[in-house]
């Protein structure tokens, strides 16, 4: 074995694991089952102390043990999970992160210099347990023993007067290694109890050496045979015993009323469970674990049928084994259907784009030369060519997108300290968490998002006192949404605060000389000068923000991959930041059109019609089916020379709420269209977003319909020019 394989393969597994733990602490206040969260979280941590100690990492095992403990009495009840637990226990996942980076750079052994910090963490773990302790009136060394005298007089023990009760049979053996292992039986059999009652139990020496002499005080000899009485099925009370399933022999019978159910169950489960095996699990008669056990018995044994091997290791009777039998014989067997899924490094995947995007622009170009020769057949050949090569397309896009949720999710820490610092009561609802964009947008999004979370929190959501003092609830509320609309996705980043000022935005705005105080300008318009450089209307600089840096980066960040950022607020109610943004930055359907000897593309998505030209002479707008429809022409906006043809066009585009059209010369049609990203050289380019390859080897420009929008609807082409 690869250890040095096996140990990044750890690396990546506690990663995952970390985050998982994360989430939960985060959400254990919204789980509708805290218990199954609460075993969430302590899984975690106890995965992670297995792991490193077979790496002997004996710092992170000594720490992540006490987070165990602490975790163990919680799920025991002993211990209530606070907020300041909560918090605590977030410390412990952050000290854990940097354990694990330190791990990932080579160090394999403590850092010196974040003992001092583990130390503290440790020493507020044990604290909480103490406190525990401390509760029962006894020490904590006592206090681990008190509930077995306490409840031993009650304790009935099996024999004949139990034997016609109606109970659980639970045979347990724990294995030799189980102390060793960090785990106590005792603590499974209290951890037991609260699924039931624990009518009777006798304590199986068998295991103990025959000479005294030859014990060993760190290995474990007993065994148990458990009555119990519960309304939990099998899987759960298995379920009990999961972190030392490995290290014991558990057999788990039912009362004899079970045994009806189960062949009732069997009887009525659909045609298609036909495996005698996936039969005995659905109906709760067998666990998946037991299933697994005695399949691998099968295969490693001499031939034998499953049925047999599941009586005979006492998992289930032979009447609920006939059951199935007989289920299993009115069908057919049936081949399981597997997902597969492999994983993919993310340079091959674009790679991939890469090929399939000069395939779209030799395509384009087979096409024309067809059709410049007239050769049916080829102009046939390149059609089929065409509508492969774009099914193939979109199925390599879709390897690229990838759902946004892993985005939002990393928010839920962010708001959690972020509003501990600022002292208010924040929560976060996350929506459309399932919409997928491209995965470069993704990994370029994450920031800009940050920065609008943080700034919501610092200057939206008000003090507690504030809200209530306006009637709203105590705790503000921050909300993430994401949809798709018109080929983008759409991001809202909204608060319920109290709103932005426009009187305030506007006299800042004259102040810095950002506006003309003549200047009338919309609602709209006042909300974004606040993503001018330098624009700020705190009244107090904070670590978080106040100081005007920012908010046009995230302008700038969102622009450069082709998006744009919209401010809608009403005062006293709240304010929405909308980000909208394309699904991918490799292939786009596009509509071509020509402006003199000039060709632009258009994304088709945004295109809602094309229509004749027809308007005013001087008059800019033109009337569409009763509605005032502003419209741009192309040829002035770009300066182009020649004069307009005779029969112009008008391109209808819809982005968001707005709608505008382009007025050009001739319609080329549709095109896949391969996106070329612009020299750094012309960056500052208005209404150009990028460049594609036509199939005669020229060069077309495509269109930015947000800029092209806000030149309607904002400053102007005299401004744009400007």
């Amino acid at each position: 074995m690869n250890l040095d394989q096996a140990l990044q393969t750890f690396i990546a597994e506690s990663r995952e694991l970390l985050e998982e733990m994360e989430n939960a602490l985060l959400n254990v206040d919204l789980a509708g089952d805290q218990g199954e969260a609460i075993n969430a979280i302590f899984r975690a941590a106890h995965t992670i102390k297995g792991s490193a100690g077979l790496f002997s990492l004996d710092h992170i095992v000594a720490f992540t043990h006490v987070v165990e403990s602490l975790l163990d009495e919680v799920r025991d009840g002993r211990v209530v999970l606070t907020d300041e637990m909560i918090v605590l226990l977030l410390s412990c996942c952050d000290f854990l992160s940097g354990m694990t980076e330190a791990l990932a750079a080579g160090q394999l052994e403590a850092d010196p210099d974040s003992a001092p910090e583990g130390e503290a963490l440790v020493a507020q773990l044990k604290r909480h347990m103490d406190a525990s302790a401390d509760g029962h009136g006894a020490p904590q060394g006592q206090a681990q023993a008190a509930p077995l005298a306490t409840v031993e007089p009650a304790v009935e023990r099996i024999g004949a007067a139990t034997d016609a009760r109606d109970h659980w049979h639970i045979s347990l053996r724990f294995g030799r290694e189980v102390l060793r292992n960090g785990m106590d039986p005792i603590a499974f059999l209290r951890y037991l109890g609260k699924l039931g009652t624990i009518v009777g139990i006798a304590t199986v020496p068998d295991a103990l050496p025959a000479n005294p002499d030859e014990m060993d005080a760190e290995l474990c000899y007993l065994g148990f045979e458990i009555a119990f009485d519960t309304t939990a099925d099998k899987a759960a009370i298995e379920g009990v015993f999961e972190f030392v399933q490995d290290d014991c022999e558990i057999r788990i019978l039912p009362p004899h009323s079970k045994v009806s159910e189960y062949v009732d169950l069997i009887r009525a489960l659909p045609e298609r469970d036909a495996r005698l095996g996936e039969i005995l699990v659905r109906c709760g008669s067998v666990t998946a674990r037991e299933l697994d056990s005695a399949l691998n018995h099968q295969a490693s044994g001499e031939p034998q049928q499953l049925g047999s091997i599941l009586v005979e290791g006492g998992n289930v009777p032979p009447v609920v084994v006939e059951a199935a039998l007989a289920k299993q014989k009115q069908v057919s067997e049936q081949k399981a259907q597997e997902s597969r899924s492999i994983r993919i490094d993310s340079d091959k995947l674009d790679r991939l784009i890469d090929l399939v995007g000069e395939l779209i622009i030799a395509g384009a170009r087979a096409n024309m030369i067809g059709q410049k020769i007239h050769n049916t057949e080829l102009l046939e050949c390149t059609s089929v060519l065409s509508n492969l090569v774009e099914e193939v397309r979109d199925a390599a896009l879709e390897l690229r997108m990838v759902k946004i949720g892993a985005t939002f999710n990393r928010f839920q820490r962010v708001v959690h300290d972020v509003a501990r610092e600022l002292g208010k009561d924040i929560g976060l609802l996350v929506d459309g968490e399932d919409a997928e964009l491209d995965k470069t947008v993704v990994e370029k999004i994450g920031d800009p998002l940050m920065h609008l979370v943080r700034n919501a929190m610092d200057h939206g959501i008000e003090p507690a006192e504030a809200r209530l003092a306006a009637g709203k609830p105590a705790k503000g509320m921050i909300k993430l949404n994401a949809f798709h609309e018109s080929g983008n996705i759409v991001i809202e980043v909204s608060d319920d605060g109290g709103g932005l000022r426009k009187e305030k935005i506007l006299a800042k705005a004259i102040e810095r000389g950002l506006v003309d105080p003549e200047r009338k300008l919309s609602d709209s318009e006042i909300y974004n000068l606040i993503f001018e450089a330098g624009f700020s209307t705190a009244e107090k600089i904070t670590n978080l923000s106040g100081r005007g840096v920012g908010m046009d980066v995230v302008k700038r960040n969102i622009s450069a991959l082709r998006g744009s950022v919209d401010v809608g607020s009403v005062e006293g109610q709240g304010t929405t930041v909308t980000v909208r943004l394309p699904l991918t930055l490799a292939i786009i359907d596009g509509f071509l059109v020509q402006v003199g000897g000039s060709v632009f593309v258009i994304p088709l998505d945004m295109i809602e019609e094309c229509i004749e030209y027809a308007a005013e002479p001087g008059q800019d707008y033109s009337n569409l089916r009763g509605q005032v429809l502003p419209f741009i022409r192309l040829r002035e906006l770009f300066r182009l020379q020649g004069t307009a043809t005779r029969r112009e066009s008008i391109v209808v585009l819809k982005y968001g709420n707005q709608r505008a059209g382009l007025v050009v010369d001739t319609l080329l049609g549709e095109f896949q269209t391969v996106i070329k990203p612009l020299s750094p050289m012309f960056s500052e380019v208005k209404c150009i977003s990028g460049s594609t390859i036509l199939g005669s080897g020229d060069v077309a420009l495509i269109l930015d319909v947000a800029a092209l929008m806000s030149t309607v609807t904002g400053k102007g082409l005299a401004a744009l020019a400007a």
